[in-house]
């Protein structure tokens, strides 16, 4: 495998449009193998536990296969965790990896919680969703006045590539773009930080080598990262979770965090 193939450094698609079972069955049994999912697991529960430390209850809506609700429940085992989303083969893997998760079937924009949650995320979903807006409005909604909400997003509209079109995004957003739409929704921006940013070369390299190559796109290339490659990419971003957790607010990245809350 060269270089180009191995560092395409978001998570990969599973299909076009609406997944199916098999589809969310591939990629359950991917994540704990790739870097992307175990490093932006860390990421994330570092952030929950230093931006919300007395949460008691957390949502996380598009939870997928549960493998972000899982880390949470196993880092935080005093906090409620809860997951939603459309796919009914997702839920069924994170009842599996979750089984006291409360799970339900439900589209993102529509969520029927009025602040029942101390915190609530959406991790690589809103893109997905062309009135994305609505969905953090519907977070905003979810949590109590005063609680969190934890999104990232992919970055930078000048990586998007067949990647994206093949995953159904429909945006890379700007940093400032996902701070005014977050303040639309009602939330207020706490801050926000790049992660993906010490290979995002490697990833620009990878997004160039789609095109130059001309070859047919493969959309299971991202996961099939040798062993060893795979750790020390999983490093690069651990690091910069430490980096983040220290206050350090990286200018540029493949993926943006953003931390918000309910105005009290």
């Amino acid at each position: 495998m060269n270089a180009p193939d191995a560092v395409d450094m978001v998570p990969a698609p599973i299909a076009r449009g609406v997944p199916s079972d098999d589809d969310f069955a591939r990629l359950a049994a991917a994540e704990d193998a790739s870097f992307w999912f175990r490093g932006r697991n860390a990421l994330l529960v570092d952030t929950l536990r230093s931006e919300f430390p007395g949460a008691r209850s957390f949502l996380e809506v598009g939870c997928g296969n549960g493998y972000v609700l899982a880390a949470v429940a196993r880092a935080r085992p005093g906090v409620r965790v809860a997951g939603s989303d459309l796919s009914a083969a997702g839920l069924e893997h994170a009842r599996r990896r979750v089984p006291d998760a409360v799970l339900l079937r439900a589209d993102a924009r529509a969520l029927a919680f009025e602040g029942e949650f101390d915190v609530a995320g959406a991790f690589d979903v809103i893109e997905h969703v062309a009135d994305d807006e609505s969905v953090l409005a519907a977070l905003r909604r979810a949590v109590r006045p005063g609680g969190g909400v934890i999104v990232t997003v992919p970055q930078h509209r000048w990586l998007w590539s067949e990647t994206d079109r093949y995953s159904g995004h429909h945006r890379r957003y700007r940093r400032r773009e996902l701070a005014a739409k977050l303040a639309r929704a009602g939330l207020r921006l706490r801050w926000a930080s790049s992660f993906v940013t010490l290979l995002l070369p490697l990833m620009a390299a990878s997004r160039a080598w789609q095109v130059l190559s001309h070859r047919a796109y493969d959309p299971g290339r991202e996961l099939r990262v040798a062993s060893r490659l795979d750790g020390l990419l999983e490093q690069a971003i651990r690091l910069e979770a430490r980096a983040i957790g220290r206050g350090v607010r990286l200018p540029a990245g493949g993926s943006l965090l953003a931390v918000a809350e309910r105005p009290a």
